[in-house]
This record gives structure tokens, C-alpha cells and sequence, in this order.
């Protein structure tokens, strides 16, 4: 498949002010997701979906066998903003209802696209006849967003949107963590201020970069808000994709190539293709749900500080790159070696501010070796310099190691994205 294929995505308008925008889910490149269905025809299905687990090759080179002996997530539930999820083989008991804010018909347990169930399976999947989830003990919430804009057709609301009221309605709700696969090229302030309110909720967001870097590699929301986690995707080298987002607002990434999804919204078969921005995003927020389930008493900002600290990279930990931010994550550290630093629990590592209504107060001392980022690098105003190639970056907890954690069974490759590993400023808070 060519690049300009992988690098389109759904696309559905929205208007913000008098610019018009367009909110995307960005979903494996090629599927075109509109309010009523997902239109992905043109590609061909993939492996019958009782033998799609053997193409999702990250699960292997995570070492999950191990990871799930300590955590399956187990008491951890993610609030999924997206087109629905529908009740598949693999998430039979998986997926709870949170609710639906749209004006379509079928409610937050039942996908118009295909796309949330997706990365649902990512998530919590039991791999019975479909994907396997990176954390099965885990549950999802269901939170169904369409992406038209309230008010766009008649001039009323200006500046809202039904993911900003998905976004709250999540935050009310008892997940911990609010994984959001879709992307628009501008901010809204509606949605900007459901962020902030989650936030003050406790809660662990993560947002995908987007799939367009070779023709626009627009700044993306929500992943560009201050306290969101943008999350960029890579493949099994631990490059990044080449449609993968860039910016000063990427944070983390994740396995994102080379990953099925089902082709449409009849649930018959998976395609082949990229599992792009929304899948490195899945990934991503499972992975914080292994960590967390491990470490209940820990806050949003300790899970997230951890998986920044046992992120693998070949650069400095505080010169995040414009490609895969802090590093490639890998919960296997923290949990097979007790690896990462806590830090304290009202202080988010991305902006190093306190977070508004988390208390200061903490239940888990930090391990001694290893530390998170002291710097601020958001703060910063002038550009960094290029990163030294991973062969002059001498590692430190075992940085030049991808997605495997040291002593783990499976094979362990070198990071392979040192080309990609340009340094540079993060936004400000």
C-alpha cells in the first residue's frame, strides 16, 4: 500500500467560528468514516477473524504472557469517546454503556462505523474470534460521538460539539482513563474546557496525533491540549509511521502499524492495513490500564509520569522527540522490574503544574533506580537541537530496548527511530 493511501483519513466537516474544520477519527488510513457507516470496501478483508490474533505481532514483542502474570487490568476501566461499541465475540461482558450523544439511532452499545469497537477490542479484547486486547481484565465504557458539529446547519452553536459533551459525560463517569482515536485541526473551546473539566476529575486522557504528516501535519485536538497525551504511531522497529502527526504535542507512542481492524460496521471480517494514530492511542491507554490496575492508590499523573520513565528511546528522556515524544511505551518495565518514578501525584508530568482538584498527598514511594523528567520542556521558548543517533546515546533502564522489557523471554530489537528522534520545545500549559 502506498503512503498517500495510508496517510488518509476519515473525514466528516465541522465549523469552528468562521473557519471550517474537519473532526477526523483516525483510524487506520484508507477507512472513511461518515455519520452512518464506515466505507472501507476497496480493501481486502483480512485472515478470518478466529486467526487475526496472530497478525497483532506487538502483543508478542511486548511480552504480554509476562505482563499478564502481574496485570490484566484488572478494576481499571477506559472511557471510549468514539462512533460506539458493538458487542463482538471478544468483548462478550467487555463493554459497558456510558452514553450516547448523538441523534443516531442504537445507543452507546452499538457502532455506526466500526471503528470504536476496534479499538474497544485493542483495549479489552478476549481474543475469541477477534483482536486481543493488550488489557482484558480491563473494561471499556462506551461514550458514542457522532462528528457533526451542534448548531453547524442552522448558525446556532458556534463553537460546540457532541465530543465535548461525550467528553464529559466520561469524566462523570467511574473510568479512570478517556481514550479519544480522533483528531480536528482546530481548537474549541467547548471541548478545550470538557478537557480541563476531566482533568480536575482524576482522569488519564489520551489522544491520537493523526495520520496526515505527509500532506498537512496539522496540530491536532484534542491531543494538543495542555494535559491531554498525544500518542503517535509506530511499527515493530520502533520507527515511526511515515503518516504519523509530528509536533511539539506528540507525547508517547505506540505500536500502530500492520494492526486489523474490522472493515466496516456488519462485522464480518477484519482488513488488512494500518492501524494508524487510533490504534497507537488504544494501545496506549491500555497500557496505563495494566500500570494502574497494578498501582491503585497511584493518580493520573504518577501512571503517566511511569510510562514516560520507562518509555523506550534512544534520546535524552527530557528532550522529548517531535516524532515519539517522550519514547515508545512499554508497561513491561514497571511491572516485571518495578521500574519508573511516581512522583508526586498533583504535578502532571507534561506541564510539570499542579493539577487543579488532585491532592498532594501520596501512597507509593518512588524507586530508586530511576527518575522522570525534571525539566519542563513545554516551557521552553527556544528550539532544541537534533538528537545524536541511538549508536551515540548511551541508554539508561535499558532505553535501547523496544517494546520488550530486559529479562523478558521474547527477542528484543533496537530502537530503529533514531532518524525520526528530533528533539524540539512542548506547548505550553
Amino acid at each position: 500500500m502506498s503512503e498517500g493511501v495510508q496517510g488518509v483519513k476519515s473525514v466528516v466537516s465541522r465549523h469552528g467560528g468562521t473557519a471550517r474544520s474537519a473532526r477526523r477519527w483516525t483510524a487506520s488510513a484508507g477507512s472513511v468514516i461518515g455519520v452512518l457507516a464506515l466505507l472501507s470496501g476497496w480493501m481486502a478483508p483480512s485472515a478470518a477473524a478466529d486467526d487475526v490474533r496472530s497478525k497483532q505481532w506487538y502483543l508478542d514483542a511486548m511480552g504480554t504472557e509476562e505482563l499478564w502474570e502481574v496485570s490484566t487490568g484488572k478494576g481499571i476501566k477506559v472511557a471510549l469517546v468514539d462512533t460506539g461499541v458493538t458487542e463482538t465475540p471478544s468483548l462478550k461482558g467487555q463493554a459497558l454503556a456510558g452514553r450516547d450523544v448523538t441523534d443516531m439511532k442504537g445507543g452507546s452499545l452499538h457502532d455506526y462505523g466500526g471503528h470504536g469497537t476496534t479499538m474497544a477490542e485493542l483495549i479489552v479484547g478476549r481474543g475469541r474470534g477477534g483482536l486481543q486486547g493488550l488489557a482484558p481484565g480491563a473494561k471499556v465504557i462506551s461514550f458514542r460521538t457522532s462528528l457533526k458539529k451542534a448548531g453547524d446547519a442552522s448558525g446556532g452553536k458556534k463553537d460546540a460539539s457532541d465530543s465535548a459533551e461525550a467528553i464529559r459525560a466520561a469524566a462523570d463517569s467511574d473510568a479512570q482513563i478517556i481514550s479519544m482515536s480522533f483528531g480536528a485541526d482546530v481548537m474549541y473551546t467547548a471541548e478545550q474546557a470538557a478537557v480541563r473539566y476531566a482533568v480536575s476529575k482524576g482522569k488519564l486522557l489520551f489522544a491520537s496525533v493523526g495520520n496526515d504528516a505527509g500532506k498537512k501535519n496539522f496540530v491536532g485536538y484534542p491531543a494538543a491540549y495542555p494535559n491531554v497525551t498525544g500518542v503517535s504511531a509506530a511499527d515493530k522497529t520502533g520507527k515511526v509511521a511515515k503518516y504519523s502527526e509530528f509536533g511539539k504535542y506528540v507525547d508517547l507512542a505506540a505500536p500502530g502499524r500492520d494492526i486489523p481492524r474490522w472493515c466496516d460496521a456488519t462485522f464480518r471480517s477484519y482488513c488488512e492495513g494500518e492501524g494508524g494514530t487510533s490504534a497507537a492511542t488504544a494501545i496506549a491507554s491500555a497500557s496505563a490500564a495494566l500500570i494502574w490496575s497494578k498501582h491503585p492508590n497511584w493518580t493520573a499523573n504518577q501512571v503517566l509520569r511511569v510510562l514516560i520513565d520507562t518509555a523506550g528511546r534512544s534520546w535524552p528522556k527530557d528532550k522529548p522527540s517531535d516524532y515519539l515524544g517522550y519514547g515508545l511505551v512499554r508497561p513491561a518495565p514497571n511491572l516485571l522490574k518495578g521500574r519508573g518514578n511516581p512522583g508526586p501525584p498533583d504535578i502532571d508530568p507534561l506541564t510539570n503544574k499542579k493539577t487543579p482538584g488532585v491532592a498532594a498527598t501520596g501512597t507509593s514511594a518512588p524507586p530508586k533506580e530511576s527518575s522522570a523528567p525534571t525539566a519542563n520542556p513545554r516551557e521552553s521558548e527556544a528550539d532544541s537541537e537534533p538528537a545524536a543517533s541511538a549508536a551515540n546515546v548511551k541508554s539508561d533502564d535499558d532505553n535501547d530496548q523496544l517494546w520488550i522489557a530486559v529479562g523478558a523471554a521474547a527477542a528484543v530489537a533496537v530502537i530503529g527511530g533514531a532518524a525520526f528522534a528530533f528533539v524540539r520545545n512542548r506547548r505550553n500549559a
